[in-house]
């Protein structure tokens, strides 16, 4: 069998990791005995008739499809688009969103034909060699699907006790060329399982209340796994990483004696910290410790179950300096019950930490405490709009505030990053910046080279150098093909050739020379 994976559009300005869920949907379906092929739209343009050419390539049996919910419907579009372009093949989604959207998804959107739920990892191998055989599907745990006008649902299997056997990632079949140009670091995680009770988090019903941790010797596997595809820098997105001191030693121990060179960062609750573990993660490489501390009030975080003290966050913000590390901060403004007063107190807290922090809206979530009882609390949720649900806006209102209350509020803090943000650009324009302000503006305008470049597949359309332009210089085709980038790209055209030419000399991108001319392509 034949199966395609669709990583469906995320906007790069959301800063995506190469996506750690497609890569462990993909390793199940290899393992199942699948040929498979990732289809990355997160990091390359899409059109339909781009699908077309790469499923008449592939001809595969079955194409699904990962989304979250701010992306949900550009990977309905593209099902749509796989099934218009040939009826016959399966099509599938899974992930958070689906989970807990069955009978919606599946008797609103025809183009998808069956879901999994939640941790897939097993259902894929039980459910990859029956593909074809549906009158079969009625004994697997774990899907839903359509049969006929009657939609049924399987329900959803026990959690992996043992997810030591889980397949690594297969990240080695994303455009891993794009992604290192990208350069933005690797997620990976170390356990599953989340036992609190945060009301605006789906982790607990998504991969369950019970910890399961991975042996430290295949975390370093996946970490050395990572580092063979050219990657420089990784962060471990479980949340509870950092709540085991022997173990987060151990792995750090073994980071040593494998002598693994890489920069690396982690999320962490900040009830679960000590200065040993912190000064064990900075001893390997761990530059930086980002802390979801969603509110400067105690109410609201006793209101939605966060288990946390500011206390708590003072200390381990503290801790984490102490240990050479940065530390970060997220806040969420719009929970339940919020109100000016509130939203005052975690100004006045996160500005008292001193250091990096942002504020998200909130995005109530289907499956969510607060999505599926919002009655019972004091908010009101304003739109079934999924493509609003990227938290970067007022989506929700409470008794005390309106949505523009906390668009001003979130406001004030952007407008004065906005401002110091402009001050350097204007220093760059006149030679006024120091080298490390110089170098973040040439990051800034390199990225978004890097988005044109990657977003718009300009090396795809503009690679090609003809023989009857290339001159006797070996160099001839790199320039002309710069050349060409600096016209379609707007910006500097210094940082469009340095970029470039980078890409070059680094690998990202190679050359093919033959009697027909030169193209120029992803490694």
């Amino acid at each position: 069998m034949r199966v395609a994976i669709i990583a469906a559009p995320y906007p790069l300005e959301e800063v995506p990791s190469p996506p750690l869920g497609i890569s462990y949907v993909a390793a199940a379906f290899e393992a199942a005995g699948c040929d498979v092929r990732i289809f990355d739209y997160i990091i390359s343009g899409y059109s339909k008739e781009k699908l077309a050419l790469q499923l008449a390539d592939f001809q595969p049996d079955a194409v699904g499809a990962g989304s979250v919910t701010m992306n949900f419907y550009d990977a309905q579009r593209i099902l749509r688009d796989v099934k218009n372009i040939n009826p016959d093949i399966l099509t599938m989604m899974g992930g958070p969103h689906v989970s807990f959207t069955v009978e919606e998804t599946l008797s609103g959107y025809p183009e998808t034909d069956l879901i999994f739920l939640g941790e897939a990892d097993d259902t894929i191998m039980e459910f990859a060699p029956l593909i074809r055989q549906k009158n079969k599907w009625s004994g697997i745990q774990g899907i839903a699907y359509r049969l006929g006008d009657e939609i049924i649902n399987n329900g959803r299997r026990d959690f992996i006790v043992d997810i030591d056997r889980i397949p690594l990632p297969a990240r080695r079949l994303l455009p891993i060329s794009r992604y290192r140009a990208f350069g933005y670091p690797v997620s990976m995680i170390t356990g599953r399982g989340c036992p609190h009770g945060c009301i605006f988090c789906l982790g607990r019903k998504m991969v369950g209340a019970k910890v399961r941790r991975r042996n430290p010797q295949l975390v370093l596997n996946e970490i050395e796994q990572i580092l063979g595809l050219g990657f420089e820098r990784i962060n471990i997105a479980d949340d509870l990483f950092a709540s085991d001191t022997n173990r987060v030693k151990e792995i750090c121990d073994g980071i040593k004696e494998r002598n693994l060179k890489f920069a690396w960062s982690a999320f962490a609750r900040v009830d679960t910290v000590n200065q040993e573990m912190f000064d064990a993660m900075a001893a390997t490489g761990c530059d930086s410790v980002s802390f979801g501390v969603e509110s400067g009030s105690p109410e609201m975080l006793k209101r939605v179950r966060k288990g946390i003290t500011l206390q708590q966050v003072t200390e381990a913000v503290g801790m984490c300096k102490q240990s050479g590390m940065l530390a970060h901060a997220s806040f969420m403004v719009g929970l339940p019950g919020e109100s000016k007063e509130t939203l005052r107190q975690t100004g006045a807290f996160a500005e008292s930490l001193k250091i990096l922090f942002g504020y998200h809206y909130l995005a109530p979530f289907p499956g969510t405490t607060l999505c599926e009882k919002v009655e019972k609390y004091d908010l009101e949720i304003l739109t079934r709009d999924w493509s609003k649900y990227d938290a970067n806006d007022a989506i929700v209102r409470t008794s005390g505030l309106a949505p523009q209350d906390i668009r001003d509020f979130v406001a004030l803090y952007d407008n004065e990053m906005n401002s110091l943000w402009q001050e350097v650009l204007d220093n760059y324009k006149t030679g006024k910046n120091k080298p490390y302000d110089e170098m973040r503006v040439e990051g800034h305008y390199r990225m978004n080279i890097t988005f044109a470049i990657l977003k718009e597949d300009l090396v795809e359309k503009l690679g090609f150098i003809d023989p009857a332009t290339i001159s006797g210089d070996k160099d001839s085709p790199q320039k002309m093909f710069v050349e060409k980038m600096k016209k379609a790209i707007s910006g500097e055209p210094r940082l469009v050739e340095n970029t470039v030419n980078d890409f070059i000399a680094r690998g990202y991108l190679k050359a093919d020379h033959n009697d027909k001319g030169c193209t120029w392509r992803w490694a």
